[in-house]
């Protein structure tokens, strides 16, 4: 069984290096490519990238679903692992992984741990214990055999906001989900530039417009209204 990482980036200049050589570091022969998938950063996140040890490229598409369905498009791997690139899985995470398809699953995710102290985000983190609609997003990361990924046809890519939850919810009626027991450290740097509090009501608006049918672009502008955050390549 072999496993392709692949890492959607836009402007990720000083995390990227940092998380490749950590998963590197944390891989066997079972890796069998890492595919940095770019949505055309200003930034030197495609060189460093390249650097540190990863198939760097420039995405045709930008957004993370397309960007996610291009590096799909050109894995080796049997199973597909996406991770966000402020996201570090356990070192074991090879192993876990192949442990559950093992087991029978086909789809899954980690739960969650911040690299801040802060109690209400250890709150936070607590209820990715749980298999909950909001704990479907990509900073769990996701790992999924290439032929369920291709059975769901991938991710929408008219798709800016709410994709991997979209992604999700339709690949587990076609798969068996595992929640892994380990947690990927996430960064708190959303939390970090506001507050916890602007965070939830923002996280809670989109999700309710998203289930009552809102477009694309009214959720995405929401979003980046409420919140004072990396800016995105739309």
């Amino acid at each position: 069984m072999t496993i392709s990482i692949i890492i959607p980036t836009y402007n990720e200049a000083d995390n990227i290096g940092k998380l490749i050589r950590y998963l590197i570091a944390n891989s066997n022969s079972s890796l069998v490519d890492l595919i940095v998938s770019d949505a055309g950063s200003s930034d030197n996140t495609i060189g460093i990238a390249k650097q540190a040890g990863a198939n760097a490229l420039l995405s045709p598409g930008k957004g993370r679903s397309a960007q996610m369905n291009h590096g799909a498009a050109i894995a080796k791997g049997d199973v597909l692992y996406f991770i966000h690139a402020d996201c570090f899985p356990p070192a074991d995470f090879i192993a876990n992984i192949q442990q559950a398809i093992k087991e029978g699953y086909n789809i899954g995710r980690y739960r969650t741990k911040f690299d801040s102290h802060k109690t209400i985000l250890k709150i936070n983190a607590w209820f990715t214990f749980f298999d909950l609609f909001i704990c479907m997003g990509g900073d769990q990361t996701l790992f999924i055999k290439k032929s369920l990924f291709q059975q769901c046809k991938g991710f929408r890519e008219d798709m800016k906001i709410m994709e991997e939850f979209e992604f999700c919810k339709r690949a587990r009626k076609l798969g068996r989900y595992k929640i892994l027991k380990g947690k990927t450290l996430i960064s708190a740097r959303k939390y970090d530039t506001n507050s916890w509090l602007h965070v939830q009501l923002a996280n809670f608006k989109i999700v309710r417009r998203y289930k009552k049918g809102a477009s694309q672009q009214e959720m995405l502008d929401t979003y980046t209204k409420m919140l004072s955050y990396r800016e995105n390549p739309f």
